[in-house]
């Protein structure tokens, strides 16, 4: 097969954005520009390397939630490439999700969905976060409480409540996202929100919410009638 640099300037990925724009290229086309290049040993260029990726995985979003060793199992992709795409995927989750600066408020469960949701739905483990809040329900600061396995976090209220107590906290609310895809609250999601509630009642902290992020939908304890 012919080389990218030996096709039509007008068809090249890197001159193509250059003259028109990135959103005229195709997933296939924008993922080229990050390997760079294809199989030398199979003769492939870097937009066959592309697409078979893309096929291979069946998606760009199941792409994006690839590890190194299943980027590795592909031909022609070694731990050079297979770090690239992770550090794409990575910083598109990032920007995606980026950190919200002290002050800034959330007025409704849905917003916090927004803001989570590309940080979070794609995570292979459970990831419990901890939204410290002042008197006026204001950010003060995001917390990580845990990183569990693929089917649950362990949280004890002692790790979540020992920021709350060194911020000076008012409140608090808690984000966690399932792997599954699925935000059905399990009955373990159910315990651990009973817990955290009765020990910021004798804190004297208000336990607002426990929203729990799935594929492309939400749950909040709250809008369920859940928190007791």
């Amino acid at each position: 097969m012919r080389r990218i640099k030996d096709w039509p300037a007008a068809e090249r990925p890197r001159e193509k954005l250059l003259a028109r724009g990135a959103e005229y290229l195709s997933e296939a086309e924008l993922l080229a520009l990050i390997l760079r290049t294809g199989d030398a040993a199979s003769g492939t260029s870097a937009v066959d390397q592309a697409r078979i990726l893309l096929d291979r995985f069946g998606s760009l979003r199941a792409l994006a939630r690839a590890n190194a060793v299943e980027l590795c199992r592909i031909r022609g992709v070694g731990p050079a490439k297979a770090a690239e795409l992770l550090a794409m995927f990575e910083l598109a989750r990032r920007f995606a999700g980026e950190t919200l600066p002290p002050g800034a408020r959330f007025t409704s469960s849905e917003e916090v969905f927004r803001h989570y949701h590309e940080r979070l739905r794609d995570r292979r483990k459970e990831v419990f976060l901890a939204l410290l809040l002042d008197s006026k329900n204001r950010v003060l600061r995001e917390v990580l409480v845990s990183e569990g396995s693929l089917t649950a976090s362990i949280v004890h209220p002692r790790e979540v409540f020992a920021p709350v107590v060194r911020e000076s906290a008012a409140a608090v609310l808690f984000v966690h996202n399932h792997p599954s895809g699925d935000p059905t609250p399990s009955r373990e999601d159910l315990e651990i929100t009973g817990r955290l509630q009765e020990a910021g009642t004798l804190m004297g902290v208000r336990v607002l919410d426990h929203i729990i992020i799935g594929s492309d939908c939400y749950v909040s304890f709250v809008d369920r009638g859940l928190m007791g």
